[in-house]
This record gives C-alpha cells, sequence and structure tokens, in this order.
C-alpha cells in the first residue's frame, strides 16, 4: 500500500473503528476479492472495526479503493471523505493482473469509479451481458441512455457492473472513466446527498476546494461542467431508479447507464435511448451453481433438498443468493429454508448480504407501495391469477368491465415498474405475474382471496350470461382452463358443480384443450363436488377416463353419442339422454344391450401419435413414462394423463422406458441399440450405453432404493445387469435361443424373469446369473380355445405382482395371469385393439397399465380383471328381426351356440361345448332352425328350442376336410348351402340326407348369395363369379370377373344387375342379361372390400381398405359422392381402417359402414352423420333391421352391439 494511502488509514483509524459496522463493509470487500472469508470469521464482533483496519494496512492499493468504496455504498459518505485524498493514484500501464484475468487498468478504473466487485458467489448469464455491452457501445460518443430494467433480485446490478469488465469497451468508448451512484428510492434531500457526494468524489483531486453545491438545481449545473471540462467520454451508471424525476438532475447531456424496475423511467428525459430487459429467472442448473459455490459443494453433493429449494426460489437469483448465504452460515437449515420458502415465510428469510432490503417480502412490497391507491386496488386483483399462465388483456377487461385501451394503459403502468410482465403476440397482449410476486401477493391478500375469486366468477357471468366463450375469442382458452379454478378457490359449490357436470362445457372443453385437464379437476376439486351418497363426480371422472383416448383426436366425437354408451345409472347417460331427445334432426343410437359389459378400466390415454411400446409406473403412482415407435419418451399423469415431460429420445424407435426406485431417472432403450438414463423431471441425459450388439428390447430398473441396478435384455439373446454407479457390465445370462424381449426384477431383487421369442419365460438369480425354471407359454395357446393361426406366440411382456406369487404374461393382444408357484392361469383378458406390447403392475398391485399398436395406454383394475368372466363371442353370427324382436345367433367361447334375445340382452339358450371350435353359424327366419359349421368341416343342424328340454336334436354332415367358413338356410329351411376353404360349394337337403356338389371354382369360394328360382350367386379367390341352380348342381352363367380375389358381389333390387369387387382395386356392374360388364368403377386406391345397392335402384356403395367410401350413379356409372376415410387423425387409421360391409335405408338417404366402428352418411351430401366407436375394433359386418332402425355387431373383442336408433 503507499504510504500516503497507509497514513491516511492510521490518521483516521479512531473515527473509523468507532462509528463503522462491519459486516456490510466486509460483504463488499470479500466481493472485491480482497479480504478471504477467512479473515472474515477471525474476528470477532466486538473488535471487527479495530480488526479489518489492522487487515487492510497489510494489504495493498485495492484494498484501500474498496474500502473507500464499500464506506460510500454503505451510506459512511462522511468518513469516505476522510480517506478521500488518500486515494492512491491509478496507472494504466500495467495491463493483466494475476488474479482474475482482467487488466489492472479496468481493476483501477472500475475501483475509482465505485463500481461494486463480483459478489462472493458469482455464475456467468453472457448473453445478457453481451446485451448490455452491445448497448453501450451502441451509444458511441453521443449522449444518451441505456436502460437495464427488471423485477427486484433479478441481478441488473451484477450484470451491469459485470459488463463494464471490458478492457475494449473501457478504453475504446469510456476512456474518461465510470461512475458509479446507488441511488434507490430519495426524496430531494436524499437526492441532493447523492449529487454532492458525486461532485465531491469527481473533485477529489482538484487543487481548488469548492464547497457542496447547495440544492440540486446547482449540482446539476456543477456535474454537467465537471462530466463536460475533466470527464469527457465517461460513464455514469445510476443504480436503482425509481422515479423520473430524479434523472433530470443527471440529464445534462452525457452517456448514462439506469438500472430500474420502471422500464419508462427514462420517458421525461431527452436523448438515445437502448433498453435491456433482464428475466426474472436463472436457468435450474446455474441455480444449483449457486448454492453449491455458496456452500462449498460439488453439484452432484447437494442433498435432495436442493433441487426442490431452487424451483422454489422460481429461478430468482436474489432469492437463491440469499437462501445461499444463509446456508453458509446455518449448514444444516436445507429442511427449515425449504419449508420457509413452501410455507411464503418471506420475513423469515432475512438480509444475509449487501442488498438493500431487511428481508425478501420488503423488497418486493416497496414497488407495490409507489402505486397510487387505485392501481394498488387494480394489482391485489391479480392475487388470484393462476401460476405460470399467461393472461389475455380480454379477460381483465371483463374483469374490471372497461375498455381495452383503458386496461392497456392499467396494466403497462404495472409493467413499467416490473411488477408485471408483457407478452406481445401479435396484435394481442398476454400479461402474466413472476412466481415470486404471486406469491407475495398471494401471501399479502390471504384473507380477501376468496372474494377476489368470487369478483373474477361474477364478472364472467355478467359478461357471458348463460353463453361459453368461442376460440375465436382472445379469453377462451383462459376460461376454459381456469374458470373452474376460480369456483373453487370462491368455495362456489353450486355454481362449480353446474359447469363441472354440464356435457355443454365438457364438449366445448375436451375439443379445445382434451380430457387430461378436466379429470385433472375432478381430481382436484373432489371434495367441493362431491355430494354424501352422490357418484355424479365419479360418473363424468370415469366417462372421461375410459374415452379420453377418443376426445382428444380429430374428427372430434359426438360426446352426446359417447355419453349414450354410458350406464344407464350414470348422470352422464342421463344428461346426454336429454339432450338426444331435445336435439331434432341430429341421429343418435341406444345401445340396448350395454348392461351386460363391464369396464376393467380406470383410464385410457392416447400420449403418442403411432404405436406405444412401453409404459410405467412411478414407485408413488402419481406419475407415467411411455416410449413408442415415434422416438419419444413422455412422463404424465397417473391420475389425469397430463403430459409432464416430452424428449425425443432416441434416433430409432424407442422400445422401453423404466422409472428408478426413488423416481428420479428414467430409463429408455431402442431400436438403436442404446440405452439412455434420463433426469424424470428435467429431462436431462445422464449417461448411455452401448454394448448390446443388437436392438435393446427392454430395461428394467431394481425395485429398491439404494445402488441403482439397471437389467436390459437385446435380440443378441443376453440379459445384462449394470451397475449405474460402476458404470460395467456386472452380469450377463446366456440360455434363451431367440431375442429376449423382456426383462423384470421380482419384489426382492434376488430374481429376474425374462421372456423371448423362443416361447420361454425364464427366472434367473441376480448374483449367480443362473437359470432357475423355465415356462413353456406357447404351450397354452396349442392347447387354449383359440383358433390357430400361422403367428408365432410371440412372449412380449410380463410383470411381477407385489408379493411375487404372480407374473403377468401379455402375447399378442392378450393378458394371461400366472400363478408362479403351481404354473397355472389366474385370469384372461382382453382390451386392446391390436397387439400388446407391455404389462406392468403398480407398486401396490391395485392397478396395471398395458400399451399398445393401436396407440393407446390402458389402466386397469386388478381385482376386476381376476373376478371378470373370460367369456367373448366370435364376430361371425346371424340375426333375424322376427316381429319387433331382434334375435342373435352367435358362438360363444369358441365351442358354444348362444341363442341371444337382443332386446333384453340375455341368452335364451346355450349348447354343450362341440369336440371342434365352430367357424360359422345361421338362424332359419322363422326360428325355428339353426345351423353352423366347425373347424372339423362337420355341419350340424338343430332346433334350438328344443336344447331347453335338454335333447340333443344334431343332424350332422361331415362336409369338408378343412374349416368351414359360411352356411345359409334356402327360405323353405330344408336345404343348407355352405362353403369351406375349398373350391366346392355344398348343397345339403338335411331333412332327405342328400347333398349336390357345386364344383367350377378354381380356388378357394369366398362367399355366395342365394337368388330367387332356385339360383346361387358365388364368388371366389380365382376371379370367377358363377349363377348355379342348386337342385341341378349345374352353372348357368360364368364371369370371369377380375384378374384378382373377388371380394364381395352384391344384387340389385330389381335382380337384373350385380356388382363385384376386388383386390385389384376395382368394382363393376354386370348385366344377369347380357353377361356383360356395363361400368367399369375405378379410383379406389385399396382393395375393395365390400359392396351394396340402393333400393331405389339408383346407386351402388363400395368400401375399401383404406376406408373410404364410393358411391356411383348405376345408370352413368359415374362418382356421385366420396365419404371421406373411416379414420381418425389425418393418417392415422388407429382402428385398422378396413370398410367391411355396407347398408342403405329403404328411402336410400342413408348409409351405414362397418370398420374399424359404425359410421353413417349422408347419403345425398356424403357427409358424416353420426360415429359408433366400439371398445375393440375389425367389425367384420353390420346386420341391419328392415326399418333401419336396429343394427348388430360384434367386435374383436367378441363384444356383442344392439344398436337402436332414438
Amino acid at each position: 500500500m503507499d504510504v500516503r494511502s497507509r497514513n491516511y488509514l492510521l490518521m483516521n483509524r479512531q473515527a473509523l473503528e468507532k462509528d463503522i459496522k462491519t459486516s456490510y463493509i466486509m460483504d463488499r470487500m470479500i466481493s472485491d476479492e480482497v479480504l478471504t472469508l477467512q479473515e472474515e470469521e477471525r474476528n470477532t464482533q466486538k473488535e471487527r472495526a479495530a480488526m479489518l483496519i489492522n487487515i487492510i494496512l497489510t494489504k495493498d492499493n485495492n484494498s484501500y479503493r474498496s474500502f473507500y468504496n464499500a464506506l460510500l455504498h454503505e451510506g459512511y459518505s462522511d468518513l469516505a471523505a476522510l480517506l478521500q485524498d488518500g486515494i492512491p493514484a491509478v496507472s494504466s500501464g500495467n495491463r493483466k493482473s494475476s488474479m482474475d484475468g482482467m487488466t489492472s487498468y479496468v481493476k483501477t478504473v472500475l475501483c475509482e469509479g465505485g463500481v461494486p466487485q463480483r459478489p462472493v458467489v458469482f455464475v456467468t448469464r453472457p448473453e445478457l451481458v453481451d446485451a448490455i455491452k452491445q448497448k453501450l457501445c451502441c451509444l458511441g460518443s453521443d449522449p444518451g441512455w441505456v436502460t437495464v430494467y427488471g423485477m427486484a433480485g433479478c441481478g441488473k446490478t451484477v450484470l451491469t457492473a459485470e459488463a463494464l469488465r471490458d478492457h475494449h469497451l473501457l478504453e475504446g468508448y469510456f476512456p474518461g472513466g465510470v461512475h458509479w451512484v446507488s441511488v434507490g428510492k430519495q426524496d430531494k434531500a436524499g437526492l441532493l446527498i447523492k449529487l454532492q457526494n458525486l461532485c465531491s468524489r469527481l473533485e477529489h483531486d482538484s487543487t481548488l476546494s469548492q464547497r457542496p453545491p447547495l440544492n440540486i438545481e446547482e449540482a446539476k449545473d456543477r456535474l454537467r461542467l465537471l462530466m463536460l471540462r475533466k470527464y469527457h467520454r465517461s460513464l455514469l451508471i445510476l443504480d436503482d431508479i425509481w422515479d423520473s424525476w430524479v434523472l433530470k438532475a443527471f440529464d445534462n447531456q452525457c452517456q448514462v447507464l439506469i438500472t430500474s424496475r420502471d422500464r419508462s423511467v427514462t420517458d421525461a428525459v431527452a436523448g438515445n435511448k437502448y433498453e435491456v430487459h433482464v428475466e426474472s429467472g436463472l436457468a435450474h442448473e446455474k441455480g444449483l451453481e449457486i448454492l453449491s459455490l455458496f456452500v462449498n459443494m460439488k453439484i452432484s453433493e447437494l442433498p435432495e433438498q436442493a433441487n426442490c429449494l431452487v424451483r422454489e426460489c422460481k429461478g430468482s437469483p436474489l432469492v437463491i443468493s440469499l437462501i445461499g448465504a444463509l446456508l453458509r452460515d446455518f449448514p444444516s437449515r436445507w429442511e427449515y429454508y425449504l419449508k420457509q420458502l413452501q410455507n411464503k415465510q418471506f420475513k423469515r428469510i432475512r438480509k444475509s448480504s449487501s442488498y438493500d432490503y431487511e428481508a425478501l417480502d420488503e423488497a418486493m412490497s416497496i414497488s407495490v407501495e409507489q402505486l397510487n391507491d387505485n392501481y394498488k386496488d387494480y394489482y391485489k386483483d391479480l392475487s388470484v391469477l393462476p401460476k405460470d399462465v399467461k393472461v389475455p388483456t380480454k379477460v381483465l377487461c371483463i374483469l374490471w368491465d372497461m375498455e381495452t385501451e383503458e386496461v392497456e394503459d392499467i396494466l403497462q403502468e404495472f409493467v413499467n415498474k416490473s411488477l408485471l410482465f408483457c407478452d406481445r403476440n401479435g396484435k394481442s397482449f398476454h400479461y402474466y405475474l413472476h412466481d415470486l410476486q404471486l406469491d407475495f401477493l398471494t401471501e399479502k391478500n390471504r384473507n380477501q382471496l376468496q372474494e377476489l375469486h368470487k369478483n373474477i366468477v361474477n364478472q364472467y357471468k355478467k359478461y357471458y350470461k348463460l353463453n361459453t366463450p368461442v376460440p375465436s375469442q382472445e379469453d377462451c382458452m383462459y376460461w376454459y382452463n381456469f374458470l373452474a379454478y376460480h369456483m373453487a378457490g370462491a368455495n362456489m359449490q353450486k355454481e362449480l358443480r353446474d359447469l363441472m357436470f354440464s356435457l355443454d362445457w365438457i364438449k366445448a372443453k375436451t375439443e379445445l384443450v382434451g380430457p387430461a385437464h378436466l379429470i385433472h379437476e375432478y381430481v382436484e376439486y373432489s371434495s367441493i363436488l362431491d355430494q354424501k351418497g352422490s357418484t355424479v363426480r365419479e360418473n363424468f371422472q370415469e366417462f372421461l377416463s375410459l374415452n379420453g383416448h377418443l376426445l382428444g383426436r380429430q374428427p372430434f366425437p359426438d360426446i352426446i353419442q359417447l355419453g349414450l354408451c354410458q350406464p344407464e345409472t350414470s348422470e352422464v347417460y342421463q344428461q346426454a339422454k336429454l339432450h338426444a331427445q331435445r336435439e331434432t334432426g341430429t341421429f343418435y343410437l341406444e345401445w340396448i344391450n350395454k348392461t351386460s359389459l363391464k369396464n376393467l378400466y380406470r383410464l385410457v390415454v392416447r400420449p403418442h401419435r403411432d404405436a406405444v411400446y412401453h409404459g410405467c409406473f412411478s414407485k408413488d403412482r402419481q406419475r407415467i413414462a411411455s416410449c413408442g415407435a415415434d422416438k419419444t419418451l413422455q412422463v404424465f399423469k397417473a391420475e389425469s394423463g397430463e403430459r409432464l415431460l416430452e424428449i425425443s429420445a432416441h434416433d430409432d424407435e424407442i422400445l422401453c422406458c423404466a422409472f428408478s426406485a426413488d423416481g428420479e431417472f428414467v430409463a429408455t432403450c431402442s431400436a438403436d441399440k442404446k440405452v439412455k438414463i434420463w433426469n424424470s423431471r428435467t429431462g436431462q441425459c445422464k449417461c448411455v450405453y452401448e454394448e448390446h450388439s443388437e436392438q435393446v428390447n427392454c430395461c428394467q430398473f431394481n425395485n429398491r432404493s439404494g445402488p441403482y441396478l439397471l437389467a436390459t435384455c437385446s435380440n443378441d439373446t443376453f440379459i445384462k445387469i449394470w451397475d449405474l454407479n460402476k458404470k460395467y457390465c456386472r452380469n450377463t445370462m446366456m440360455g434363451h435361443e431367440n431375442s429376449v424381449n423382456h426383462c423384470r426384477f421380482s419384489p426382492d431383487d434376488e430374481y429376474v424373469a425374462s421372456c423371448s421369442t423362443d416361447g420361454t419365460v425364464k427366472l434367473w438369480g441376480v448374483r449367480s446369473a443362473n437359470e432357475l425354471k423355465s415356462i413353456e407359454i406357447k404351450d397354452f395357446f396349442r392347447n387354449a380355445d383359440e383358433q390357430p393361426d400361422d403367428v408365432d406366440v410371440l412372449v412380449k411382456c410380463c410383470s411381477w405382482s407385489r408379493n411375487g406369487d404372480m407374473i403377468l404374461v401379455v402375447a399378442k393382444n392378450k393378458l394371461l395371469l400366472w400363478n408362479i408357484k403351481s404354473l397355472s392361469k389366474v385370469a384372461y383378458c382382453r382390451g386392446h385393439m391390436s397387439w400388446v406390447h407391455c404389462v406392468t403392475f403398480s407398486p401396490d398391485g391395485s392397478l396395471f397399465l398395458t400399451s399398445s399398436d393401436d396407440q393407446t395406454i390402458r389402466i386397469w383394475e386388478t381385482k376386476k380383471v381376476c373376478k371378470s368372466s373370460d367369456a367373448v363371442l366370435k364376430s361371425e353370427l346371424d340375426v333375424v328381426f322376427h316381429n319387433d324382436e331382434v334375435m342373435i345367433l352367435a358362438i360363444y367361447n369358441q365351442k358354444h351356440l348362444q341363442l341371444i334375445n337382443g332386446n333384453t340382452d340375455s341368452v335364451v339358450t346355450q349348447t354343450a361345448a362341440q369336440e371342434s371350435p365352430i367357424s360359422c353359424c345361421c338362424l332359419s327366419e322363422d326360428l325355428k332352425f339353426a345351423a353352423f359349421g366347425q373347424e372339423s368341416g362337420t355341419i350340424k343342424v338343430l332346433h334350438p328350442k328344443l336344447i331347453l328340454k335338454r335333447r340333443t336334436p344334431f343332424l350332422s354332415w361331415e362336409a369338408y376336410k378343412t374349416s368351414v367358413q359360411h352356411c345359409q338356410f334356402t327360405s323353405d329351411y330344408q336345404t343348407l348351402i355352405s362353403s369351406a376353404h375349398d373350391s366346392v360349394i355344398q348343397v345339403w337337403n338335411w331333412q332327405l340326407d342328400e347333398c349336390v356338389f357345386l364344383r367350377g371354382h378354381k380356388e378357394a369360394v369366398k362367399d355366395f348369395r342365394l337368388l330367387e328360382n332356385s339360383k346361387l350367386l358365388s364368388w371366389s379367390f380365382d376371379g370367377t363369379v358363377k349363377v348355379w341352380n342348386i337342385t341341378t348342381g349345374n352353372t348357368e352363367k360364368d364371369f370371369a370377373c377380375h384378374g384378382g380375389t373377388v371380394l364381395s358381389c352384391a344384387v340389385s333390387p330389381d335382380g337384373s344387375k350385380f356388382s363385384s369387387t376386388s383386390a385389384d382395386k376395382t368394382a363393376k356392374i354386370w348385366s344377369f342379361q347380357s353377361s356383360s360388364v356395363l361400368h367399369e368403377l375405378k379410383g379406389h386406391e385399396a382393395c375393395v372390400r365390400c359392396c351394396t345397392f340402393s333400393h331405389n335402384n339408383k346407386l351402388l356403395a363400395t368400401g375399401d381398405d383404406k376406408g373410404e367410401i364410393r358411391i356411383w350413379d348405376m345408370l352413368t356409372g359415374a362418382l356421385v359422392h366420396f365419404c371421406s376415410p373411416v379414420t381418425v387423425d389425418e393418417g392415422e387409421p388407429t382402428h385398422g381402417g378396413w370398410v367391411t360391409d355396407l347398408s342403405f335405408s329403404p328411402d336410400s338417404k342413408m348409409l351405414v359402414s362397418s370398420g374399424g366402428y359404425l359410421k353413417w352418411w349422408n347419403v345425398n351430401t356424403g357427409e358424416s352423420l353420426q360415429t359408433f366407436y366400439t371398445n375393440g375394433t375389425n367389425l367384420k359386418s353390420i346386420h341391419v333391421s328392415p326399418n333401419f332402425k336396429v343394427y348388430v355387431t360384434v367386435d374383436n373383442l367378441g363384444i356383442l352391439y344392439v344398436l337402436q336408433k332414438m
């Protein structure tokens, strides 16, 4: 230290020791890096001032400058004046400083100018620092203003000071130096003192000592002369400006940078103006970095409360620094300060740095106090705004009953003072509060919140009356998302029930935002919505949970029709029925036999845009992670399906995902051969493993918290166990003969179960890696009542029950529950429309989830599945509409035949089990006879009503060596016509036991149809259509119709024409009389699977495998209408897309089609009238009553639908 400086310290030592309180002085000197924390701790409270002087005396010139500036900043201007003449001279010759890389020139300029040094803990924000530098450069040599603005505690001062630590900037643009003044909230007397101190500092080495200026005008004039003559091209920094009148005192044609919460503060002064907005929030990792620096720990070593603390601090640099400084002094108080933040106890987060306000709430409240009284009331109204939501101006116009311009003027005042943030999106403005501001307002106005919520609801009702917002209105989304929130906050029970139990509201909201948010609200507000003994809330929640996968897609389904499918005791059904009865001209269907259907699901969601390969619960059952063919990892709420996280995680399809036991991580594995570990809340990738040589099919964490173990399996036939802490493969298990699809730890982590395309499930010891047991799953499919197919049994997935006694196994689209000890099947259920890829129990075992190619995730209730019957109907059935009764002959559980009364949903009769599975059936129009064909090739005829008398009146005919495909009675019921997987049609007179064989087709017969006068029309895979005389067995006409398989034929009502459709993508209309083709109908882009003529003999409808329907003019062959595809979402035929059957109404004005579901069309316009979504898919046919009012079909889950037009 210079001798002169040292003498000034010794000379004024007594005055300094007597008056200063060292705490904040030392904070600043530590920030300037001239004192260490150890030197601070060495001092006792009693001797601190004396010890501080002793320490400074042992140090260099920078310590003296730092001490002088600290006195000025902390309000000891009189003591600073005593040391002023002792400030050591500056030399700009030295360039580099060994301390932090700054040049000594920069360090000296900043120190002399009173610029605060970096805080003890500092993290970089280079984008903002560069923005400030850029604006300062824009000033050039011209006078002007740079405003750095933002809310309290966002880091304006620190960032501004950091921007000045730039040799090029200071030397090139401000060679006259920089002069920092901390202004703050001042009256005129306080401002005069600030000006006097600044003038005194600028004149300190002047030979002429002048008296201080006596008033603001004199001070302004003196400052102008100093800046013009002595400090030309210098920068004046005014920190923390509150009022525009203060700036007028510094408006003297110089270059000024100001920091403020009010961006409009420079409106009152002249000159060029530039702005830099400091965002209010730090990134999460930056927040953790600050905490780690304060407590001197690595980020990875921070306790788990650190993440929660940073989240609660909402990214505020001020709050994180306050907490960090407190934790430095009290390292065991992590939980305590977290609770204070969570409970909004801002007063307890006391000053621990040189920030200007004693507690956090004071820093925020002082901004509010600057508002006039009217504005304070308006600001109070913002207390009930939801967090993290940008509110459109229109909402506040409704709240305050004002014009847009008036509201924007009020809000701009808040924005200018950094009390509110504005997001300009095109022409509209959206406003939002920082979380800390909202927390402060909520806490401050806690006793008035209910009234404030009530006010906003009442204003909404006053404005909209009985109407609801429409999407074209800018406030629409706000009300749909938050009206229920305000009603709940106001405790308006009746209004909330009326809203949440309204199908109109549900329809409008789900069309805009999908069902997840509504489900969340039913859960969130259940205590308000539920009334004693009422299940209304449960009815609506279940309705949305089970239909969410439909309600979240386009075109939006008819919610009234969906409601009509609910149980008749449900409030949803009651409301839907009232709506349907009120709406004239709309087509609705009643599912009259739905009483037998039991819902086994809890929730059905559709989070992905393609097949869902895997889903899993977090241990607390609050979250679900899923992945699939769209290469994304999704995390969403288990209760509602609301999305929390979406990550584009891999370069190829993601085949599996798994939560760690503590829920902190999610593992994913992919067809790209990689395994990745992700932070489940932030989405950050932790590590990547690349040791499998082929695609990795499954990854699973162990069940206990502690050391993370991960099991993975692959197409390379290996199962690997990984220790995440050691980052190497711990064990490799070998024994499967083919690709391993799935692996899972047992509940006690002692075993791993794996399943493979070799048809086995194997159990392994985790420690030994030895194979312990093997189950042959493919044997179940050989013995089950299953129709054989050519597909191998691929065991896709398995899941352990909580107690380890049972394993759920997935194969094809079925779920099998096995008892491990007895190796016996416990339960069996269907539900998905396509192959199931995954099944996972929830941690408590009460639920399990499945995911499928049908793009849905279904959450099942275990108890319901175990208790439910596994009885299903085959899709081949026959229906007779007889005297207002709907009688259905159906194949039940493969080997039984049931006669069902569709009106009452009761089984009239049922046969005993047959020795061979039944493949087809038919019923006579008078209900006296029934017939069925079997996979063994046998055909049997029986009298249904005699079965009740326990007789066995079967007449049997060993007709074929292959499975019987079709059978039909002739009009006199004496003869049965049948076809199988061969080229011969058999006409069996079962009463005379005589048979006529119709031979002529070269390949298998696809189907046949009876004509008048003992004629039969048949079509075949060989591309031909033939007309037969069934009495003689002769071919009467032979049509070479198509180059490919003939898939269907239809006969015109007048009997003069027939149509044929083919796999060659064409349809044709033929004349029976001339045996010639009348029209070839081209335009389909896929196999044309079905066709039908209208009853007025004018139109032909055709449907194809792409889901498209075309209506043609019979006379001209011209296309009349193209009906939009039977699909959902563009390019997504989720239900399978094929149109399998068509039927016109008697007046030829309507058309019904079957495929993935049922759809009704307006023939005159080609527009859809109604859609009925079945639980399953792949409807093979639709049976329609003569009056077009009753419709019968069966889906691939074996569920029977008898629908009646309302």
